[in-house]
């Protein structure tokens, strides 16, 4: 049951930053979620900046506590073990997004703007590295999912980068909020579906070994009788 709860933290996870992404940027009239990053609603100086940290804080100990759920279920793989691993660094990183903000655009670039970037280098990296490992320990059905998923989350977070040039330097960028926020929804999405195939699979795992249980007590009751 406690091994349930964590997993179910991926599930929570993914659907409060869903959520956070439909109530926050209603506090800001002027963003747009077409045109503007998740990033700028927590920028230095953004009127949604205290809300969303605090949120993502919450969101941050949920998927660390999915990585260590994983972990957790894991048993005798180490390919989950490492899956879960990287969705803890994930989450232990993600702890550092308040101190590394980006500024508004047309507001300057300073050493937090670099490190924005250089956390969002890593935390990309630990992403594509969980799914990885996680369809590798899997079956084949799960494996064609995770392919599809990171197809579609390299595919927009390369868009998303093309465009980062231009939030620099304080020019249009219609689109980068969409192809930001689907390359993001492809990895929540990804997250929930194997916190449910692993609590799936620990409940499959449960009743086999309560079958195997009954049965064997069963033997031991008619081998008793037959001694009688």
């Amino acid at each position: 049951m406690t091994r349930n709860l964590f997993l179910m933290t991926g599930v929570l996870s993914s659907v409060l930053y869903v959520l956070m992404n439909i109530l926050i940027p209603i506090q800001w009239p002027e963003y747009n979620i077409y045109s503007q990053t998740v990033s700028e609603l927590s920028a230095l100086g953004a009127p949604t900046r205290s809300v969303w940290v605090a949120t993502g804080f919450v969101y941050t100990i949920l998927i660390i506590a999915f990585g260590f759920g994983i972990r957790m279920s894991a048993g005798d793989s180490g390919l989950l073990r490492m899956s879960g691993k990287f969705i803890w660094i994930y989450g232990f990183v993600s702890l550092l997004w308040p101190f590394a903000p980006m500024h508004l655009r047309g507001e300057g670039y300073s050493t937090t703007d670099i490190l924005h970037i250089a956390l969002g280098m890593i935390t990309l990296l630990c992403m594509i590295l969980a799914m990885i490992f996680g369809a590798m320990a899997l079956k084949v059905g799960f494996r064609i999912y995770t392919i599809i998923s990171m197809a579609a989350f390299l595919f927009f977070g390369a868009l998303t980068g093309m465009d980062a040039p231009r939030i620099k330097e304080n020019l249009s960028t219609p689109f980068v909020g969409l192809w930001e926020r689907i390359n993001i929804s492809a990895f929540l999405i990804w997250v929930a579906v194997f916190a449910i195939v692993m609590i799936t699979k620990a409940s499959i795992h449960r009743r086999g070994f309560s079958s195997e249980k009954k049965r064997n007590e069963a033997r031991k009751v008619q081998t008793l009788h037959e001694m009688n």
